[in-house]
């Protein structure tokens, strides 16, 4: 990469990180992790050879000079600005001070500007309520007219197209799948569909939605996008811009676009987040410089338990590519409150390893998190490989 600091991006080795080994007379199966040992599992993993890199989203947990030094001190390669919270000049200012810690380490750190992206999200309530509650097998209807101030019978969706893109018995998901709504008829003509609640929620104001297996017609960049790009990410001369909801190929053509002339050093990661994405995985591939595995949405969009499959697939294709690769969301979640991750949040940081992960990213557990030090500190290790 061009930049000074994106070169953070990829890992320093392509030595596979495991082995295989096969029957003695050369067929039969293959048996992962020859090169394990009792030794392996009981000595301390030198993490300055770690090939990974980790790169931590930044927030009021972990924006100040000396705290963004341990960040540093710990592991993080890549500073990630979300722009779904803030405006420019609190994000400049963390900017500012991440470039201050930077200087102090003697260290360099890539900036990665991530847009907010087109969303679907529920509306407001009347009688200025703050949460509805929504009880199993009771009915609700979702209308586009977002004006419409909500109650437990009837919500917003501030996407116009909403009763033209759904079909009887397809799923809703609001507030990260939190609720469960399954279609029951539509009225196109009053913008309207009538569902069956499937869970019992409380929900607040403006939460987001998911519409699994829908072509949604919304653009990859609003106009908030455009001007975080052109007005902050290109005059503060970020590294990478995590580029939201990319659906084809198209859209990167797009985006590069948007960076212009002045912008054109700067390198674009698609976040792959629906199914849409992954039907045109290629063709964006084959014009983006980077992946990112956005694992949040995309279980939303597509059977949690296919989400490792999406996972595997995007890697391998992006190594083969030459391509950097991100696996992002919940990789150490329980730390935003915890000390110490779970055993299966480790494993899940060591198997993208494995898979052929270049990054692996942390979000709220360094963002807004207690342990955000401790978050970057535990994951180094398994970004090592966990010494194997």
């Amino acid at each position: 990469l061009e930049t000074s600091r994106s070169y953070l991006f990829y890992r320093t080795s392509t030595t596979p990180i495991m082995q295989s080994q096969t029957a003695q007379n050369g067929s039969g199966p293959e048996l992962r992790g020859s090169s394990i040992t009792l030794q392996t599992i009981k000595e301390v993993s030198d993490v300055t050879n770690r090939r990974t890199k980790i790169i931590c989203t930044l927030g009021p947990a972990c924006w100040e000079v000396p705290q963004l030094e341990k960040l540093i001190d710990a592991g993080m390669s890549i500073a990630r600005f979300n722009f779904s919270h803030g405006d420019h000049a609190g994000h400049l200012a963390c900017l500012n001070r991440l470039r201050e810690a930077s200087k102090n380490k003697g260290k360099n750190v890539a900036v990665m500007l991530d847009t907010k992206g087109p969303e679907i999200r529920t509306g407001f309530f009347a009688n200025d309520a703050k949460k509805i509650f929504l009880v199993k097998d009771e009915t609700i209807v979702l209308t586009s007219d977002y004006s419409f101030k909500g109650d437990k019978n009837k919500l917003a969706c501030s996407y116009a197209e909403l009763a033209t893109s759904v079909t009887v018995g397809q799923s809703v998901l609001i507030a990260d799948g939190s609720l469960v709504l399954t279609v029951l008829s539509i009225d196109v003509a009053a913008g309207e569909i009538t569902c069956r609640i499937m869970n019992n929620a409380a929900i607040g104001e403006r939460k987001n939605m998911n519409l699994p297996g829908v072509v949604v017609q919304l653009p990859t960049l609003t106009e908030k996008d455009i001007n975080d790009i052109q007005n902050w990410g290109v005059v503060n001369d970020v590294d990478f811009i995590a580029a939201s909801f990319v659906r084809k190929g198209s859209d990167v053509t797009k985006i590069r676009e948007v960076l212009g002339e002045k912008g054109k050093h700067i390198k674009i990661i698609c976040k792959i987040e629906n199914l849409e994405g992954l039907e045109n995985y290629t063709e964006i591939l084959e014009k983006t410089d980077g992946i990112m595995v956005a694992r949040g949405d995309l279980g939303m969009e597509i059977p949690p338990e296919k989400v490792f499959l999406a996972q595997k697939m995007m890697i391998r294709e992006a190594n083969i590519a030459g391509k950097p690769v991100v696996t992002a969301t919940q990789m150490l979640e329980s730390m935003i409150v915890n000390p110490r991750p779970t055993r299966a949040e480790c494993s899940d940081v060591a198997n993208a390893v494995l898979d052929g992960t270049d990054c692996v990213m942390l979000s709220g557990e360094t963002a807004n998190g207690e342990h955000s030090e401790a978050a970057v500190t535990i994951m180094a290790p398994p970004c090592f490989g966990g010494g194997v």
